[in-house]
């Protein structure tokens, strides 16, 4: 039996208990009957709704499973999402940050290209141009994510229920995706390198092709995937997107200080230091 509205309020409350305090979920909403992906955009919408009753307004969206081989494997028909808000996500001093986090769980670390949106995105099969062109500007940035489920194990529908994982996401210094800028960046976004380091130290690079084969068809396939789920709620002007992280994610902590260097497109390197 699928769940009701009340049941889809009792767990969103459930969920956005933990988040507030840092508990953990002992077992997660997919483990529970009737509950699947449809009822867990249910369960986000109301979160939406009892962060703005709470005085928080929801300012983009995060993207999770940006890779067609994750598809296959659990089932999906395209990726999902959850929003952002702005409490969490914040802006680099230049090119570096320091944040703190309230009641940390398990903490991970993702390299991500963030997009402004200048109009809606509406249409499906949209391509890179469109996409693009659709856009203000991009910046390198840092998605923090917090699991509450043991040991890291969930499903797609649980990631969705339990507001994407999103802890925080800090903004790099932008660039303007100016008309004439955008065949470099249709070129550029699937091949760019980025290098993540910690401490100094070097832990992994990763690449443009890592997110949908390329940042801004990521950000095309979320506009038509929302669209196509919430055709009067499409990703609107103004928002913010983080698109799909560019290496595996990193454990990490308080007192962690990560760098992240691009190569291949004009954007600096960003630090952020966790206290």
């Amino acid at each position: 039996m699928s769940p009701n509205d009340n049941d889809i309020e009792i767990l969103a409350l459930e969920l956005l208990s933990a988040y507030t305090a840092g508990e953990m979920v002992a077992t997660p909403p997919s483990a529970r009957p009737g509950f699947d992906l449809n009822t867990a955009y249910a369960v986000e919408s109301t979160l939406e709704r009892f962060r703005e009753s709470e005085g928080h307004r929801a300012v983009g969206r995060k993207v999770g499973y940006a890779n067609k081989a994750m598809w296959r494997a659990l089932k999906l028909e395209t990726l999902v999402w959850a929003h952002m808000y702005d409490d969490t996500v914040h802006y680099s001093d230049g090119n570096s940050a320091t944040l703190s986090l309230e009641h940390p769980r398990s903490l991970k670390i993702e390299p991500e290209i963030v997009f402004g949106l200048e109009q809606p995105l509406i249409g499906q099969g949209l391509d890179a141009a469109t996409a693009l062109a659709s856009t203000n500007w991009l910046a390198i940035g840092f998605e923090i994510i917090d699991c509450p489920f043991p040991e890291w194990k969930f499903q797609p529908s649980d990631f969705v229920a339990s507001f994407g994982l999103h802890a925080a996401l800090v903004v790099g210094e932008k660039i303007q995706v100016r008309p004439e800028l955008i065949p470099t960046l249709i070129d550029g976004l699937p091949r760019f390198k980025v290098r993540m380091s910690k401490n100094g130290e070097f832990v992994e690079e990763g690449s443009g092709k890592n997110s949908l084969k390329s940042p801004a068809l990521c950000l095309a396939e979320l506009g038509a995937a929302i669209e196509r789920r919430f055709p009067s709620e499409p990703l609107g002007a103004g928002e913010i997107v983080s698109s799909g992280t560019l290496t595996a994610g990193h454990l990490t902590g308080r007192g962690d200080v990560w760098t992240v260097e691009v190569e291949g497109l004009s954007l600096p390197s960003l630090r952020l230091h966790l206290t």
